[in-house]
């Protein structure tokens, strides 16, 4: 047991990893940290970045090389020399620099020993390897000094004493806290202590080191030795994220974890601490924070006693290169001692077991171990059993290679229902399997075996089940014109409110054009995606669906804001994978009949949806009107309406005072025709309409089944739109004279969809009376008529603008949030 630490004199101990000292900037850095922090500190440091890996290189090569290990030694110590001399001057450096040519010297005697000896035992190996934290701690303690600060460099060596066993090394505190006591009695006036991290020594005074995470068990030793009030631990990362960051984008910083959802999450391999580190931390419960050295002004994490008591689960880690093991057999039922022979012949074979389950019945034992141990395992059990396995009271023992474990880690897990429902729930909506479960009564852990090839989407989806809203939607736009530019650019202005306010969390992470799309991991930047749309790569749709749809957002959508058939052929294949699809795209509506009921029968029930109220009427609520007029028992017996709003403007504006030809000409420049005039005096984008409507209504109608009168003059159907434009007008007297003889009779003109409930569809020119519901419209209205049992005498009439791009992209916004509710 560790002695009682001695008072604090409200010592910070600060840890620097490789990374923070990795060159002469990154160390100015760190004093610059250290500089706005009061006195008492102690420091402790790793070595630079890869200078431990040179060490051991040379060390490994002894026994074989014959040449050039003096060629590294001299690199490796012009490179530190080169390092001295950027940051120090004067008598500092050249104190720093004799100390280090003599390590060097010892060095290559050591080298030469270990070459002459032909092989590098432990010893030497622990010996060379420590070299890199005495030369940070000198140069940083140089430098610290060079600011005015009191300092003095402790090399661990002569003050930290382990031994090494099983579990590790193990510090014997008795010693330890007598050295440290003397070595602090003949430093008693510094106020700064720079520790080498990683290195000690045994008891018989032999170099060694802390193997794994060791500077920072280093720093929990020295924060125990001080009784500090506080041990911070720089590194490369924000603090502890609750996954993988590689492999979970949306992985998050942990703001307060407890030691204990600490240790379980670092077993499990996540990015903390090692538990043996937190020992002496806990021992005297010293909160621990681990910050970012090259963001210093976020807040990092911080593990304490308790954790922040906000978020029932903290984390998700996973151990892979795992193999299951199953011992079966009735022979096992009611007999003492069956897991006590298993788990003993494990043992006396070195096998580390990982997970161990199981169920009451007592039939079967499972359990986990290192891929690299499965044979050693198997064989183990094999003989233990060997005479039941002979009788046929135990089955063969069966070995499931290439697992994964998933481990979901809480404090606030105990008590709290649901969290297990929630955990296998999403992964069996991401359908991954789960081979064995593991819980202990803390409830702290939960534990799933999974095949290895499922752990990454095991992972993402265990992760998204808590910390994603079910309310988060991963969205990929097909088509970024005039529909798709304002439907982006909607979801920009409004995406942070939503998320504020409705707990609605919209994620562009994909746009794509005929020609190029644009991807993101979280969500893309709508406020330049035009411009990263131009650099973006060439359009391959089945990549583009492929990102967008992951295992760890809760729904994903592809918006097609195009007009393409191609496009509109994928719907099927979409919806079969689980992706929403939401459009305004009228060509698959309007296809084949039986292609209609297999896009309405795939998005029945609580599957993926595909909603295109936009299809028909642009923002209007038409579809929406008519499926409730259905769905509440009324009985359609007619729709007609104004269903284009490029038709409504040209008949709006069509009085005689000036030809058709000029107001068409003016639409045109206006931006309320498609590039293409006759594509809208055709009428056959009002007859996909009628076939959307009729369709609705449960009637088999094709488009070749619609009377469609247009408007387009037989000799100018064909040719450019220009020589149509130029052309025109030799038709205008025509046009004319239908405007006249509807005025003569108080009568408007009217391009008109309609359909009955017998199917007879058609669309055309109509007269219609001024005291009429259709001829009261201006601009680009739609006007849709319901006559229906309930609204017989007094039809049913939705109006309103149908037209313009803002108009259609807030009806696939307005579709977006339907999906979401």
């Amino acid at each position: 047991m560790e002695p009682t630490a001695p008072a604090s004199a409200d010592w910070q101990v600060h840890k620097f990893g490789g990374t923070s000292l990795a060159d002469p900037d990154r160390i100015r850095h760190v004093t610059s940290l250290l500089d706005a922090r009061e006195p008492p500190l102690a420091v402790v440091v790793s070595a630079m970045s890869g200078v431990t890996d040179r060490l051991l290189g040379l060390a490994e090569r002894a026994p074989s090389s014959e040449n050039d290990l003096d060629e590294h030694l001299q690199a490796l110590r012009d490179d530190q020399r080169a390092v001295v001399t950027n940051l120090l001057d004067g008598e500092a450096a050249a104190s720093v620099l004799r100390t280090l040519d003599e390590d060097v010297d010892d060095l290559a005697d050591v080298l030469r020993a270990t070459r002459l000896m032909g092989t590098a035992p432990n010893t030497t190996r622990e010996l060379v390897a420590g070299y890199g934290e005495l030369w940070s701690a000198r140069v940083l303690g140089g430098v610290l000094r060079a600011r005015g600060l009191s300092v003095a460099v402790c090399d661990a060596r002569e003050v930290l004493v382990v031994t090494h066993e099983d579990l590790g090394p193990v510090v014997d505190w008795e010693a330890t806290r007598e050295r440290f006591a003397k070595w602090r009695a003949d430093h008693a006036d510094a106020d700064v202590i720079v520790a080498t991290g990683f290195i000690a020594a045994t008891p018989d005074g032999v170099p060694t080191t802390l193997g794994r995470n060791g500077s920072d068990h280093s720093a929990a030793i020295f924060a125990s030795l001080l009784g500090a009030e506080s041990l911070t631990i720089w590194t490369d990362t924000d603090g502890v994220m609750s996954a993988d960051p590689q492999y979970v984008p949306d992985a998050r910083r942990l703001d307060s974890i407890s030691y204990e959802e600490a240790m379980e999450m670092a077993y499990f391999g996540a990015s903390v601490i090692h538990p043996r580190t937190l020992a002496p931390a806990v021992e005297h419960e010293i909160p621990i924070t681990i910050r970012n050295t090259f963001a210093p002004e976020r807040p990092g994490t911080r593990i304490h006693l308790d954790g922040d008591g906000v978020s029932v689960v903290k984390g998700f880690s996973t151990i892979d290169d795992v193999a299951l093991l199953n011992l079966e057999g009735s022979g096992m039922i009611g007999v003492p001692g069956i897991a006590r022979r298993l788990f003993d012949a494990l043992e006396n074979e070195g096998v580390s077991v990982i997970l161990i389950s199981q169920g009451s019945s007592e039939h079967s034992i499972c359990f986990a171990v290192p891929q690299s141990q499965a044979a050693v395992a198997r064989e183990a059990a094999e003989q233990a059993f060997y005479a039941e396995l002979d009788r046929g009271q135990i089955r063969q023992v069966d070995v499931t290679p290439n697992c994964s474990i998933l481990a979901v880690v809480g404090d606030q897990m105990a008590g709290t229902p649901g969290v297990a429902a929630t955990f296998f729930g999403a992964l069996g909506d991401a359908s991954v399997n789960v081979r064995a479960i593991a819980q202990g009564s803390s409830e702290r852990n939960i534990s799933a075996v999974v095949d290895g090839d499922d752990a990454r989407r095991a992972l993402r989806a265990a992760h998204a089940g808590f910390y994603l809203s079910n309310r988060t939607l991963s969205i990929g736009v097909v088509g970024a014109g005039n529909v798709g530019a304002a439907l982006l650019d909607q979801i920009h202005d409004q995406a942070e409110r939503l998320r504020e306010e409705q707990d609605i969390d919209l994620r562009v992470r994909g746009i794509a054009t005929s020609t190029k799309m644009l991807r993101a991991e979280k969500s893309l930047d709508l406020a330049t995606w035009r411009d990263d749309l131009a650099n973006g790569a060439a359009t391959d749709l089945d990549a583009f669906v492929d990102h967008v749809q992951t295992e760890y957002h809760p729904h994903t959508v592809i918006v097609d804001c195009t007009a393409s058939e191609v496009v509109a052929q994928r719907y099927q294949e979409w919806l079969d994978r689980g992706v929403h699809v939401v459009t305004p795209n009228k060509k698959a509506n309007t296809g084949s009949w039986d292609d209609y009921r297999a896009l309405r029968a795939a998005s029945q029930g609580p599957g993926p949806r595909y909603l295109y109220e936009t299809t028909v009427g642009a923002g209007l609520p038409i579809l929406q009107t008519l499926n409730s007029l259905i769905e509440t028992g009324d009985q359609v017996h007619r729709i007609e309406g104004i269903l284009s709003g490029t038709l409504s403007y040209l008949f709006n504006a069509f009085h005689g005072d000036r030809p058709f030809s000029a107001i068409l000409r003016q639409a045109k420049e206006e931006g309320f025709t498609e590039p293409d005039p006759r594509d809208d005096l055709s009428g056959m984008d009002v007859a996909r309409k009628v076939v959307i409507l009729a369709r609705e209504m449960g009637m088999p109608l094709g488009l070749d089944e619609v009377a469609v009168d247009g408007l387009v003059p037989e000799p100018l159907r064909d040719g450019s739109v220009e020589t149509f434009l130029e052309n025109l007008p030799e038709h205008d007297a025509a046009m004319t004279k239908i405007l006249r003889d509807a005025q003569a009779e108080d009568k408007v003109l009217r391009f008109v969809g309609s359909v009955t409930r017998d199917g007879e569809a058609s669309v055309r020119l109509r007269r219609y009376p001024l005291d009429h519901a259709f001829a009261r419209i201006s601009h680009t209205d739609n006007i849709v008529r319901f006559q229906t049992d309930r609204y017989d005498k007094n039809p049913l009439i939705v109006q309103g603008p149908g037209a313009g791009p803002q108009v259609t992209a807030a009806g696939v916004f307005t579709d977006l949030l339907r999906l979401m509710s």
